[in-house]
C-alpha cells in the first residue's frame, strides 16, 4: 500500500524553505524486509569475483616420472610425485576460480526492492531534500560545511541528477560519503548509509528513469 510522502526541503545553508511531494510509487512502499535482503544479496553475490585458486595435479610443476617402480620395492605404489597424496602435489577438491556465484532475481522485483529502501529513508526521515546542491570550486570543507547544516548522519549517500566533477571530487575524501547519480541507483548502496541527500532536480530524474516500472 503506498502513501504520499511529503518532506521538509532545505537549503544549503541548512534553512527549511518549504517541503516537498516525492512520487509515491517509489518512495512511499511498504517495505518488506525479505525482499530488500534478497535484493542486496543477489547484487553482492553477482559483484563477487572467485579469487581463491588451487591446482590439481595436472597443473602442478613436476611429477612426469613415476617415482620406483610397480612391483618389488615392497612400498605403495605410485605413479607420480604429484599425487593430492604427496606433499607439493595437487589439491583435490579445492577451490577454483572458475566458480560462478551469481544469482538471478525478477527484474521487477529488484526494482521493487530498491523502491522499499528508499521508502524505508523516508518513513525513518533520513532522506534530506535540498532545493540545489551546488559548489564554486572542488573544495571538501566546503562540502563539509554544507552537511553540518543539514540533519545528516555521518554516512551519506549523495544522489546527483547528472555527472558533477566538483561534488564527486569535493566528497570522495569524506569518509562513508558516497556520490552516485539518480539514474544509476542500487540497493547495497541506499542500504549501506544512514541517510541520504537527495537535491530536488534528482528527484525528476529518478522519477523519469524508473518510470516505466510498475509496482504491483
Amino acid at each position: 500500500m503506498n502513501y504520499m510522502p511529503i518532506v521538509p526541503m532545505y537549503n544549503q545553508a541548512g534553512q527549511q524553505v518549504g517541503s516537498h511531494d516525492l512520487p509515491d510509487r517509489i518512495f512511499g512502499l511498504t517495505v518488506k524486509p525479505e525482499l530488500v535482503a534478497q535484493a542486496v544479496l543477489t547484487q553482492q553475490a553477482n559483484a563477487r569475483t572467485a579469487i581463491a585458486h588451487t591446482k590439481t595435479r595436472g597443473e602442478v610443476r613436476g611429477g612426469g616420472k613415476k617415482p620406483w617402480r610397480q612391483k618389488g620395492t615392497g612400498r605403495a605404489r605410485h605413479g607420480s610425485i604429484r599425487s593430492p597424496l604427496w606433499k607439493g602435489g595437487g589439491v583435490t577438491f579445492g577451490p577454483r576460480n572458475t566458480r560462478n556465484f551469481s544469482l538471478k532475481m525478477n527484474k521487477k522485483a529488484r526494482q521493487k526492492a530498491l523502491y522499499m529502501a528508499l521508502s524505508d529513508k523516508v518513513a525513518a526521515n533520513r532522506l534530506i531534500v535540498i532545493d540545489s546542491l551546488e559548489l564554486p570550486a572542488i573544495k571538501t570543507k566546503a562540502f563539509i560545511a554544507v552537511m553540518k547544516k543539514l540533519p545528516l548522519q555521518p554516512s551519506t549517500l549523495v544522489i546527483l541528477p547528472a555527472a558533477d566533477e566538483r561534488l564527486v571530487k569535493s566528497c570522495r575524501n569524506i569518509p562513508n560519503v558516497t556520490t552516485i547519480r539518480g539514474d544509476s541507483l542500487n540497493v547495497v548502496d541506499v542500504m549501506k548509509h544512514e541517510s541520504i541527500l537527495l537535491p530536488r532536480p534528482a528527484v525528476e530524474v529518478i522519477d523519469k528513469t524508473y518510470r516505466t516500472v510498475t509496482n504491483r
